[in-house]
């Protein structure tokens, strides 16, 4: 008769929720990858600044401000950590809080391991992405950008976010006011446009290309709700709109650009391919 070992216990003494004293070793912690950390380190910073603006909590494992392992815990579940003890004690806290997010997104082979040690007390996610090309590119794109493609203003704010929650649904399987608060999806994508990082191509008062810098920290930004309108895809519209996205990105805010996009979006992926962005790592996303 086989047998089946039981699983090893987590250890969960060396976890603790760190506070504003550990923030700047967080943030030093997760530069030795600015693309693949820029969600969190983009948290870290802005709580550095304001603290409120975490969001979330921080994780951390090890000892003292030596880790082995964060994981932000906010509206994602995002971890960064390649120690199994590690995954195992976030695992373990992410178990016994409950549910709190609408995603668990980053590093793969990292989340894939999450979800597998949540799923039984969690219960079925809605969608699983396990392939989804993390793609940076810290030069000039290699391609002309769209002289069209600008920041949004504010008072543009009504044309463009019919685009954002078209684009959202499309991506994510549900409109961002499903919910209900459709004032507080609009005030987000209105912040984006106040801070200068919601850039679009519109013409006659309808957006043909947008996108949107979401994350930002101060080594590298991520890009977020590309989008072209339905009508005109197929007409290089896409391209040359994200290789003005990286230009004013590189120009106003920092000098590496990334994104995250799912495998099977051959359209976009060949788009992202002629701008000059190259394959930097793996990222897998649990939608719930």
């Amino acid at each position: 008769m086989t047998t089946h070992a039981e699983p090893p216990a987590p250890v969960v003494s060396a976890l603790r929720v760190l506070g504003a004293a550990d923030l700047v070793a967080a943030a030093e912690h997760l530069a030795s990858d600015p693309v693949g950390n820029v969600f969190a380190a983009a948290r870290i910073e802005s709580a550095l600044r304001h603290s409120w603006r975490l969001g979330g909590e921080l994780w951390g494992f090890g000892e003292g401000r030596r880790w082995s392992g964060l994981c932000y815990a906010g509206a994602n579940l995002v971890p960064d950590a390649a120690d199994p003890s590690a995954m195992a004690a976030f695992a373990e806290r992410a178990r016994r809080r409950g549910r709190r997010c609408s995603s668990i997104v980053g590093p793969r082979e990292q989340v894939l391991s999450l979800w597998q040690a949540l799923e039984g007390s969690w219960g079925q996610a809605r969608e699983v992405r396990d392939d989804q090309p993390v793609l940076a590119i810290s030069d000039e794109p290699r391609i002309d950008g769209d002289d069209g493609v600008r920041p949004v203003r504010e008072d543009e704010l009504d044309i463009l976010l019919p685009a954002c929650i078209a684009m959202f649904t499309e991506e994510v399987g549900v409109s961002p006011l499903s919910s209900g608060d459709g004032a507080l999806y609009r005030a987000r994508v209105r912040e984006l446009v106040l801070a200068g990082r919601a850039l679009a191509r519109i013409e006659n008062g309808r957006v043909l290309f947008k996108a949107e810098l979401g994350s930002i920290s101060s080594l590298a930004c991520q890009v977020q709700g590309v989008w072209v309108d339905p009508e005109r895809r197929g007409q290089g519209l896409a391209a040359p709109g994200m290789a003005s996205v990286v230009r004013y990105a590189r120009a106003h805010f920092v000098p590496t650009v990334s994104l995250y996009v799912n495998e099977y979006n051959t359209a976009a992926r060949r788009a992202y391919d002629r701008v000059g962005l190259q394959r930097h790592s793996t990222f897998a996303t649990v939608l719930f």
